[in-house]
């Protein structure tokens, strides 16, 4: 339940304050405050507002009615820049700008942000107070300072605001060693000065809202799901039998409810058909399981069940976490990109907005994350050798040797005695393995290109510090699997050749030469991209798809709960008593 006043309560604040003070000049007109104030003229409020931020306190701790503020380093410049004069309020004391952003505050939830975490309360209890005191003192009542406080905590709330909206209210690099951002850059007292020079609080808000359809369709959602939650939600399905199509049961009529409130069920059917699990039914559980990245089979086991019953709150939070991940992202993606979503074991090539070609990949496991971060692709190498992680080197195939000395050439892997670029080779079967352990192992692991090779026929580079690249395998069962998190970090691509196909598609230097060529020759080749190519590895377990369909992913890699745990941490709002006023 919210707090904070609305809009209109908001008009009804300043209404009565202008009433009671008995200086109402003009009515309100197509719902904006039009009043003028006889009270403290803008020179005393402007002072105020002066001596607030040069009190001493203006590099240290700040507050505003006990409330910390948060943008202490910009607020100084934000004031010093119009020689304090106030941004929220006229030469006239009207209440317009600061009534338009503290609805927009109020609206906040609409991103999936809390309002009170804007000083949305502090707000309402300014406007109250000033309300109070020209009601019962008249206007020269109401101190300058009362003023200037609400004036300096509307801007820390615009500033706070707009940073989250433009880069999001977490830093994910302090959540986990392994996401990477590249910070955006947002020119929050640009968009600060726009907003309270024209009026036009939400405009300015707006571009720097992430402009990503991604973002603006999830929003969307967001405020569908929380209808639908406000009507009920959905039912919990009793998960105690396996329904298949043709099977007449009582639960089928439960099943057939829960699909039609998502929509995945749109077909009407008769109530002498309730029991019957027909076709309508397990298109809906299809359309169901693909959107919830099952196994599309109709039949309604215990995953299907699972997803089924998790509850419409849970979902909301799901994709609450998600906007704030679009905010972490760069605003430009490219023109020509590649996405990949590990969570949904998903590759896109993306051009000019449009999807030009897609994939499933498979994904580190959860003990061996692939990492978040953006890159740009500079080269791809056909018929790689692998150089074998020592990672993988000790926990892998360490212990097979150990086993059977024979293990390395059985996989065409030859032994360098470090990591120097030139260390000789060794031969295996002079070493004693058993002497060696995840502390001692000094020796380079490397595969020759062939039928056996890890990266398969090509890999595609985009320099990172994680040493994480896309590439080809000779292991494709796994890509029939609907849950791909089976790899040491790396992504395995299940069409390379038509992802190489995207890569060079600009490259006239490849209209005659074919890369089933470059595969026959057979030796190692690096192929230098003439336009790099922006690469995107995300974390995103709830988007709207092009169909307009929520899609929702498990978090294979406790990502959601590390994230929610994060946002649920309230911002300090209490400063220190040597600084309350």
């Amino acid at each position: 339940m919210k707090t904070s006043l609305t809009k209109t309560a908001l008009s009804r604040v300043a209404t009565l304050f202008l009433l009671a003070a008995g200086f109402l000049t003009t009515a309100m007109t197509g719902g904006s405050l039009l009043a003028h104030a006889a009270g403290p003229d803008i020179d005393r409020v402007q002072k105020a507002i002066q001596t607030r931020l040069d009190g001493g306190t203006a590099i240290e701790a700040l507050s505003c009615q006990g409330e910390m503020i948060c943008g202490i380093r910009m607020l100084p410049r934000a004031y010093d820049n119009r020689n304090y004069l106030p941004l929220w309020i006229d030469a006239s004391l009207r209440l317009e700008k600061a009534e338009a952003l503290a609805g927009a505050i109020g609206r906040a939830d609409e991103d999936g942000l809390v309002p009170q975490d804007y000083h949305i309360e502090a707000i309402d209890g300014l406007l109250a107070e000033i309300c109070e005191q020209a009601s019962a003192a008249g206007p020269d009542s109401v101190a300058a300072e009362l003023w200037a406080d609400l004036d300096l905590i509307l801007t820390d709330a615009f500033l706070l605001y707009g940073s989250h909206l433009a880069a999001g209210r977490v830093n994910p690099e302090t959540l986990h060693n392994d996401w990477k951002i590249n910070p955006v850059a947002a020119d929050l007292l640009s968009s600060l000065v726009a907003a309270a020079s024209s009026g036009d609080v939400d405009g300015a808000l707006a571009q720097l809202r992430p402009a990503h359809s991604g973002y603006s369709t999830l929003r969307s959602a967001l405020a569908r799901l929380r209808r639908l939650a406000a009507s009920g939600g959905w039912p919990l399905l009793g998960a105690d039998r396996t329904l298949r199509p043709g099977d007449r049961d009582a639960a089928v009529g439960g099943l057939r409810h829960r699909l039609t409130v998502t929509g995945d069920l749109e077909q009407a059917f008769h109530e002498d058909d309730a029991l019957l699990f027909d076709a309508g039914t397990e298109s809906a559980v299809r359309r169901f399981q693909q959107r919830h990245g099952l196994k599309v089979d109709g039949i309604v086991g215990p995953d299907t069940y699972g997803m089924l019953n998790v509850p419409v709150s849970q979902r909301i939070r799901q994709v609450v976490l998600n906007l704030e991940r679009w905010r972490w992202l760069p605003h430009d993606l490219g023109s020509r990109y590649i996405l990949v979503n590990t969570a949904d074991f998903n590759l896109k090539a993306v051009e000019n907005g449009r999807v030009g070609l897609q994939m499933r990949v498979v994904v580190g496991r959860p003990a061996r994350r692939s990492p978040v971060f953006s890159a740009r692709m500079t080269y791809l190498v056909v018929n790689p050798y692998w150089n074998v992680p020592t990672t993988i080197a000790v926990q892998d195939i360490l212990p097979e040797l150990q086993k059977d000395i024979t293990y390395l050439s059985s996989k065409g892997i030859r032994v360098f005695e470090n990591w120097e670029r030139d260390a000789p080779e060794i031969d295996p079967a002079t070493v004693d393995w058993q002497a060696y352990h995840a502390n001692r192992f000094p020796f380079r692991l490397r595969q020759d290109p062939g039928p056996y090779n890890a990266l398969g026929r090509i890999k595609f580079m985009f320099p990172n510090q994680f040493a994480v690249y896309l590439h080809d395998t000779p292991n494709r069962a796994l890509f029939k699997r609907a849950q791909r998190d089976f790899s040491s970090g790396c992504i395995r691509l299940e069409s390379p050749e038509a992802l190489a196909d995207f890569v060079l598609a600009d490259d006239p230097r490849w209209a005659a030469e074919t890369l089933a060529d470059v595969f026959r020759e057979k030796d190692r080749r690096i192929i230098r991209l003439k336009h790099p190519i922006p690469v995107h590895l995300l974390y995103m377990t709830a988007w709207v798809d092009a169909t307009g369909s929520i899609q929702f992913r498990s978090d294979i890699y406790d990502r959601d709960r590390d994230l929610a745990q994060a946002l649920s941490q309230r911002r300090p709002n209490q400063p220190p008593d040597f600084v309350r006023r």
